[in-house]
């Protein structure tokens, strides 16, 4: 009862401080409902980032990867620093410079409305099957074993996880569909500061101890030199599968999935796109890239530790990370925990959705219906397609508890088929001004049959190589179109759309050369020069 009654409390102070921030905004406009009324600042934008970003499916099949194959998982974390950059210095100034709202709106300025639509209709898709119902089911997989509600009410545990995807994207639409973005950036915000203390800080303290037998520093020497040496080392042959990632593949593979995550995906974008400045949204991307380096201290390190712990014998690695909770959280933080998990949930839950209504609101109800809408009435169908969307995630989510490869691998290889497309795109549309509209939907096809058939075909290779070999074919199919059916004019892109200062941050570089000096020690500690020699 203690539990469930911290968890309401921490759950309520979050919502109600996000009303009292954002009551008196005005979100009965476009960019106020859509954008935040471009007023974010870079903390609020870096806390969103972080929030959107390290979610339930995070922790859980993170932690998980970690359990399995140990510290080559944090690849997915520790090298995003790459993506942030090229987002802050290459992709940010156009995006801004042209004023967008999304993704696919900078993709018809460079192309036509009909790469707009149909990027805008395999995002939805992917945020429908994967991306949605993922967060829903991985949360709903930590809530049902903290408060045990198949134990609870007699059922299975299919039923138990089911009933808490209901309430999870219940209360998780509710924030999305009715707040609009400026209340998901700052309740984002708001659980990122609970999220620190009790993912990132409580959670590897207490797992720690627990390995050394109630002392922090036998915990953490137990775990350095007595933690097989395999699992504490991010450096995986050249062969190696899925969840482990090959050497080759940390910085070519897993950077190519990386900017196409960060840089033109419209849920993680929206954030950015919402700045009141050039200078605000690039202190707070590059502020979560530093931050993201450390990550895989609480996003891979108690996935081994539970691994240490268990013996190795768990049935599904992703049940490590709910296990280990079990075994370590005192009752009294139980609800504590369960409201960080909660709130790390509904971050990225409302996320995604909030950029699925923006996306169908501008991107394909114009394109479907040729009606005059106002601003008002606009909101009221994105708020009905929220709806929708919701019920949809609600409904696809608790089978995935049938996924044979996890739930992070299966996110990562899913976006394979959309991500990466998407960013060959819109990075040849920026460096070669001839590349015709035509092409756009040529590589897309192409690619997507290309990887689907590299899966089917290869299926001992891992499929960051096909990742790889997929986005090669994009940029070179591209550069044959811009060669010999190039665009008629050479595109020009508009700088007199933006609406807001332009100024670039002046810190921008000392912070890129910490944070890569960082990454590389983070590297060099977990290999054969460091603790796994």
């Amino acid at each position: 009862m203690f539990a469930l009654i911290t968890f309401v409390g921490f759950t309520a102070l979050v919502a109600l401080i996000s009303w009292l921030k954002t009551r008196g905004d005005n979100v009965s406009t476009k960019e106020g409902y859509f954008l935040a009324g471009r007023g974010l600042s870079g903390v609020v934008i870096c806390g969103s980032l972080m929030m959107t970003n390290l979610s339930a499916e995070q922790l859980v099949g993170r932690n998980g990867q970690g359990y399995a194959a140990g510290m080559t998982a944090m690849g997915w974390e520790a090298i995003c620093p790459i993506a942030l950059t090229l987002m802050a210095l290459f992709f940010l100034p156009r995006y801004l410079k042209l004023g967008v709202t999304t993704i696919p709106e900078f993709l018809e300025t460079r192309y036509d409305r009909k790469t707009r639509v149909l990027v805008s209709f395999i995002f939805l898709v992917a945020y429908i099957v994967t991306m949605l119902p993922l967060v829903l089911y991985s949360g709903s997989v930590v809530m049902e074993q903290i408060f045990g509600v198949s134990e609870l009410l007699g059922t299975d545990r299919f039923v138990g996880i089911t009933l808490m995807c209901v309430a999870l994207g219940v209360i998780g639409g509710i924030y999305a569909i009715f707040g609009g973005l400026k209340a998901v950036a700052v309740s984002d915000s708001l659980n990122g500061v609970i999220f620190i203390a009790g993912a990132a800080l409580l959670v590897p303290i207490l797992a720690f101890v627990a390995l050394g037998d109630g002392s922090l520093i036998e915990g953490v020497r137990a775990f350095a030199f007595h933690t097989p040496k395999g699992h504490l080392n991010s450096i995986s042959p050249v062969d190696a599968l899925p969840p482990y990632i090959p050497w080759p593949m940390m910085l070519i593979g897993c950077t190519i999935n990386h900017v196409s995550y960060y840089c033109t995906n419209q849920s993680i974008m929206q954030r950015v796109l919402g700045a009141k400045s050039l200078a605000e949204a690039q202190k707070g991307s590059l502020l979560s890239g530093i931050l993201l380096v450390f990550c895989p201290l609480f996003l891979v390190v108690p996935g081994i530790i539970a691994f240490v712990m268990s013996g190795g014998g768990l049935p599904s690695f992703d049940q490590a990370y709910p296990w280990l909770l079990l075994q370590i959280l005192p009752k009294p933080l139980v609800g504590f925990f369960a409201a960080v998990m909660f709130g790390a949930i509904l971050s990225s839950f409302n996320s995604v959705l909030n950029s699925s209504m923006t996306m169908f609101t501008l991107d394909v109800l114009p394109v479907f219906s040729g009606k005059k809408r106002d601003d008002l009435q606009l909101i009221r169908l994105a708020k009905r397609f929220g709806i929708i969307l919701c019920l949809l995630s609600i409904a696809i989510a608790p089978f995935l508890m049938y996924l044979p490869a996890g739930i992070s691998t299966f996110l990562n290889q899913m976006w394979g088929y959309y991500g990466v497309p998407v960013l060959a795109v819109a990075v040849m549309g920026m460096l070669n001004r001839r590349v015709p509209n035509i092409a756009p939907k040529v590589t897309i096809a192409v690619h997507i049959v290309c990887y689907g058939l590299m899966m089917r075909l290869l299926p001992n290779v891992h499929f960051l190589y096909f990742e790889t070999a997929s986005f090669v074919i994009d940029i070179v199919l591209l550069a044959l179109f811009a060669k010999f059916y190039p665009r008629p004019a050479a595109y020009e892109l508009r700088t007199d759309q933006s609406a807001i200062d332009m100024t670039p941050w002046k810190y921008r570089y000392p912070v890129i050369a910490v944070t890569f000096a960082v990454m590389a020690g983070m590297y060099a500690l977990f290999s054969p020069i460091g603790l796994a020699r």
